[in-house]
């Protein structure tokens, strides 16, 4: 049973366009209980603990991976649907997907293996994540993938763009390029940079590549750190950080919900069908709070991500995919035997890009070593 006092615009189960596979079911979880469960005992849901978020899973056990932050993202969407009286099962579900499709390596897995199919339909992690979950996961008898509803596919096609690049991807139209998805697909980007944002902080002082002093620089971060210092006199060490980011945490879910609340009354949308049909993102900050997220994300970008020794490894990275690519598309029998036989329906290319989107960089780590001793 779902919430019985959620929206009008909330979107709910029973109304759902349904599965691509008719199934028979033993029990009686909602729809997007069920796409929930389906993605959480997914192989590319477990694998996400293996992959990078920056900093290499080697490099430390402290650090996020896909896994932890896709939880996190979880937790902040739902506390922003619970708010919102949407349905927190659907935007769970959502969030968890969010990263499904993403490479090893975090970023720079994405864009080398875009670069290097660039004359066959390219790659891209939302597109990715769809394919894990209408083809590539494997469970099922009766069919490919983990036949989710289509409001989870299409919320998982959608997450940061509704307008969704379909070149040389006709299936992506089945999803309505041009339209808004639901609002709890809304919620994944902004909770996904709520989430990132306020973990690297957290990961990059902890790894020593940026420093408090660094980000009391940014006036937004001064502004909570001297707060908190006001409130607790007495704090010290590392709780100074952990309550610094919580408060922003906190700062970024209020505005979110409070002007997207606002959003959706000033535009009257009382349903599913009203918010298609303004076709308008409502889910966003504030100008004044996405000004200053913008510029705590500016920082990250100059002091963390671009750092040498980030840099470094994203080389290294791309050294590994780069001959991970070359020597399986010229020895395509080192494939596992599932991958081999779908060759009758994707290319050489684009069934060696699906392995190796789905490597853990531990995984991709260790192939590379032994196929180019």
């Amino acid at each position: 049973m779902e919430r019985p006092d959620l929206a009008g615009y909330a979107s709910i189960g029973k109304n759902s366009r349904g599965r691509r596979y008719k199934e028979k079911f033993s029990d009686d979880r909602s729809e997007y209980e069920r796409d929930r469960d389906r993605i959480i005992h997914s192989v590319s849901f477990r694998r996400l603990e293996y992959k990078t978020q920056i900093f290499v899973n080697h490099e430390g056990d402290y650090y996020r991976t896909r896994l932890t932050h896709s939880l996190e993202t979880a937790q902040i969407a739902r506390s922003i649907a619970r708010r919102l009286y949407l349905n927190e099962e659907f935007v769970e579900c959502l969030a968890l997907s969010h990263d499904l499709g993403h490479t090893p390596f975090g970023h720079t897995g994405e864009y080398v293996l875009d670069s290097l199919m660039s004359d066959y339909g390219g790659f891209e992690h939302n597109i990715q994540s769809l394919r894990v979950v209408e083809e590539l996961e494997d469970k099922y008898p009766a069919f490919n993938g983990l036949n989710l509803t289509w409001e989870t596919r299409e919320g998982i096609i959608k997450h940061s763009s509704y307008r969704v690049n379909s070149n040389n991807r006709p299936y992506i139209q089945e999803y309505f390029p041009d339209v808004v998805p639901t609002l709890e697909a809304q919620i994944i980007d902004p909770a996904d940079e709520i989430a990132y944002i306020n973990h690297d902080i957290d990961d990059g002082i902890e790894s020593g590549l940026i420093s408090i002093e660094d980000i009391a620089n940014i006036p937004f971060w001064n502004d909570i750190f001297r707060e908190v210092k006001s409130t607790y006199p007495n704090i010290t060490g590392k709780k100074i950080k952990y309550k610094s980011i919580s408060t922003l945490i906190g700062i970024l879910i209020n505005d979110i919900v409070d002007n997207s609340d606002k959003n959706i009354k000033e535009h009257r949308i009382c349903s599913v069908q009203d918010l298609r049909h303004l076709n308008k993102i409502l889910i966003e900050f504030s100008d004044e709070i996405r000004a200053k997220k913008d510029e705590l994300k500016n920082f990250l970008s100059k002091n963390l991500y671009s750092h040498r020794k980030v840099m470094e490894m994203g080389e290294k990275s791309q050294e590994v995919i780069k001959s991970l690519f070359e020597i399986y598309n010229k020895k395509f029998h080192l494939l596992p035997e599932r991958f081999k036989s779908r060759s009758f329906r994707d290319s050489k290319e684009r069934i060696v890009c699906d392995y190796i989107a789905g490597m853990t960089d531990r995984f991709a780590l260790q192939e590379f070593e032994k196929l180019n001793k």
